[in-house]
């Protein structure tokens, strides 16, 4: 029940766009089309998993190992920086057309504050809801579910938007202006889970 838990309060409850503010840039960025967004959000998916497990085995067999903490985020970066290569010149050769319309905001997963912002919390245990020991499954768990609540925000913001593009908008809110403003709404609308891990803890007994 505590991975429910964890799988449910990363998705509604503390959303890492809408909720904990990380990975802003894409979620403005690849948000115009609901293609690109499911898009971007399997290729944050993937790299943010992937990364989480390599980093939880340097920070733990590595770094804390020969007491090189210090160099974590450089280290964590490096990896990051490696996945998301790896992914581009898979899509570039798979999904060529998923390629072009991501742009530029693929290779900016590497400097994501998303990613490295699981990577950093996954490596340090504090996202490990009571009763539950952080450890390498459920920092996966946590790392896919953080991916799945970033991939859920950006479809439904890239939905509103689609919309928002067939509607009369006032000629100085159309663009960027009125997205934000929608941005806001949409973290507002995502508040009214708070509490639910609670509720759920009590259910559970944890």
């Amino acid at each position: 029940m505590a991975y429910i838990l964890i799988f449910i309060t990363a998705i509604f409850v503390n959303n890492i766009v809408l909720s904990q503010f990380l990975g802003i840039c894409p979620f403005l960025g690849v948000s115009k089309k609901v293609d690109s967004a499911f898009g971007m959000g399997a290729a944050v998916a993937f790299v943010l998993t992937l990364a989480t497990i390599v980093t939880y085995l340097i920070q733990k067999y590595v770094l804390e190992a020969f007491g090189l903490e210090y160099l974590q985020t450089i280290a964590f970066i490096l990896v990051i920086a490696a996945l998301v290569q790896m992914v581009e010149i898979i899509l570039k050769k798979m999904a060529p057309a998923l390629y072009q319309a991501l742009g530029v905001f693929l290779p900016l997963i590497t400097t994501n504050c998303c990613i490295l912002g699981v990577a950093i919390l996954v490596a340090g245990g504090t996202y490990a809801t009571q009763g539950l020991e952080p450890n390498l499954l459920t920092g996966v768990v946590f790392a896919l579910s953080t991916a799945i609540g970033f991939s859920l925000a950006l479809a439904v913001f890239a939905g509103i938007r689609e919309q928002l593009d067939m509607m009369d908008v006032p000629k100085g809110m159309q663009g960027m202006s009125i997205a934000l403003v929608t941005a806001g709404l949409l973290a507002m609308a995502f508040m009214g889970f708070s509490g639910v891990d609670n509720g759920l803890k009590t259910l559970f007994g944890l």
